[in-house]
């Protein structure tokens, strides 16, 4: 279960004084605390690893987006922070499909589905995505996929 392992690590990140890996785990149990009231769940239910999985990419993708904001801004102390944090959420998620992974599906869905041009493309994502089942970034797929068609 990810929810009692990520407060374990909170505790030796506490007794380690490690603030930003305290103040990141904090974050992330009250965002998983946050989806339950959202679903209509009481704040004190059970956190299953699917929703904590989902929980946890929402925030990595935050902290992807605001570090590179932040390097936009010209505040590069800031977007240090966000990768560091990224870093910590990232160890907390299944390992993402590698590209050569997502290449090779990619291709392999395009010669079953019988897509031969670009007009496709979003019939072949909407394939490679399912087939890894949310464990392959979709930027990924969507570059691989359109790099198939130029």
């Amino acid at each position: 279960m990810l929810v009692p392992q990520i407060r374990e690590d909170m505790k030796v990140a506490m007794k380690a004084k490690n603030n930003l890996a305290v103040q990141t785990l904090r974050g992330a149990l009250a965002a998983f605390t946050n989806e339950l009231v959202a679903k209509g769940k009481k704040p004190t239910d059970e956190v299953d690893d699917a929703m904590a999985i989902v929980v946890l990419k929402r925030l990595g993708k935050q902290r992807k987006d605001s570090a590179e904001q932040f390097t936009k801004g010209g505040r590069p102390e800031l977007a240090e922070k966000e990768t560091a944090e990224l870093k910590i959420i990232e160890g907390y998620l299944p390992q993402t499909a590698s590209r050569a992974d997502i290449e090779k599906v990619a291709r392999e869905k395009m010669t079953v589905l019988g897509i031969t041009d670009a007009s496709g493309s979003g019939k072949l994502m909407g394939a490679v995505i399912k087939e890894f089942a949310g464990n392959a970034d979709g930027a990924d797929v969507k570059d691989i996929v359109q790099s198939l068609f130029s």
